[in-house]
């Protein structure tokens, strides 16, 4: 695999920092989260051992189980969203310790915060929608994401299934990816950084926890059948939730991408313009999402500053637009998450019924 390399005349970058820099001294606030944050992560954690308690432990029809385990899936991606994202880039708390511990929740959900460390922070942000390098559009053999990956007969229908790859998204991660990652210490073409063994028994633990807490108590509380319907609708809201809200901020109409194959490439942008050119916000000023999605359809302000909270997104924005003006960059908002959903299908409705589709970054921009 050949090397990318990004301008590294940083002028907008350096531009921006300084504004964002002056936005914190002169309001006297960290750039971690706050009690909002701290409020928020009570209230997920206490729906969703709620919900797990009352699965287990109380009768309940048919129908209202179905509800409640999809809920409390919906509930679990809230926290990955929420406290999760942000522990993990380490920006939940000014306390290091504080940041590890709650970045374990993703073990909690079944995955591993080492190898989503660097699947995510290292490798997805570096290196955004270039194929080839982000595991976030890795090939798949049903699905294509970007114009320079394989196109295959049955990518025609892919907009139509894809729904059901994304439900099935957080069961295949838990139980499928992640092992792949660990079997092969790879993730997609980049090594996976060296495990000591505090890493590798946290993965294995994670791992039989979730199956002790997931699948071994619901099943002597509730039997088998009810645990794997109920197992099956959680995981489906779950899968649902993460894959949609992370689509949405990349892999869509307004968005551009990159490819990297075996010789090295130049791109003649900075990091952060490729950042903007490769990413879009979606629904901002929406109350509920934006506090259910961690910021997250801010996407352009978690990409430039991943290690600036969530809670500090919104008003980060005016100042990002503002400073794309001045340089005459494009600033991907669009205006509501219908919208957002309408963009990704119609990408991935274009890039299987047209093979030759080229909607690609230009290398040399």
């Amino acid at each position: 695999m050949g090397k990318l390399v990004y301008n590294r005349k940083s002028i907008f970058f350096k531009a921006l920092k300084i504004e964002i820099e002056n936005y914190f001294v002169e309001n006297g606030i960290e750039k971690t989260g706050n009690w909002k944050l701290y409020i928020k992560s009570f209230i997920l954690i206490l729906m969703a051992l709620g919900s797990y308690i009352y699965l287990l432990a109380f009768n309940y029809s048919f129908p209202f189980g179905i509800v409640l385990s999809g809920l409390l899936g919906f509930i679990l991606a809230g926290i990955g969203f929420n406290i999760m994202h942000d522990a993990n880039h380490g920006c939940y708390s000014t306390k290091k310790w504080v940041n590890s511990l709650m970045g374990l929740t993703l073990n909690a959900l079944g995955s591993n915060a080492f190898i989503w460390k660097q699947k995510h922070n290292i490798i997805h942000h570096t290196y955004t929608n270039v194929d080839g390098l982000d595991d976030d559009i890795a090939k798949s053999p049903v699905i294509r994401q970007s114009s320079t990956q394989v196109w295959k007969p049955v990518h025609r229908l892919q907009h139509i299934y894809l729904w059901l790859v994304y439900a099935l998204s957080s069961i295949l991660w838990i139980f499928v990816t992640d092992f792949m990652k660990y079997g092969t210490q790879k993730i997609y073409n980049t090594e996976l950084k060296h495990m000591n063994f505090k890493e590798h028994f946290i993965f294995w633990l994670s791992k039989v926890l979730y199956v002790i807490f997931y699948i071994v108590i619901p099943v002597i509380f509730v039997g088998a059948q009810k645990w794997l319907i109920g197992f099956l609708c959680m995981h489906i809201t779950l899968g649902l939730s993460l894959a949609v809200v992370f689509q949405l901020a990349h892999v869509v109409e307004e968005t551009e991408f990159a490819f990297c194959s075996e010789d090295d490439v130049v791109i003649e942008n900075e990091w952060a313009v490729h950042q903007l050119k490769t990413t879009a916000n979606f629904s901002p000023g929406n109350f509920f999402i934006t506090w259910y999605v961690g910021g997250l359809n801010y996407q352009i302000e978690h990409h430039l500053f991943p290690r600036i909270s969530h809670v500090h997104y919104p008003a980060l924005s005016k100042i990002v637009q503002l400073k794309c003006q001045e340089f005459g960059i494009q600033y991907n908002c669009i205006p509501t998450i219908t919208a957002a959903i309408a963009s990704h299908y119609n990408h991935m409705r274009s890039l299987g019924v047209n093979p030759h589709k080229k909607i690609e970054i230009s290398n040399d921009i």
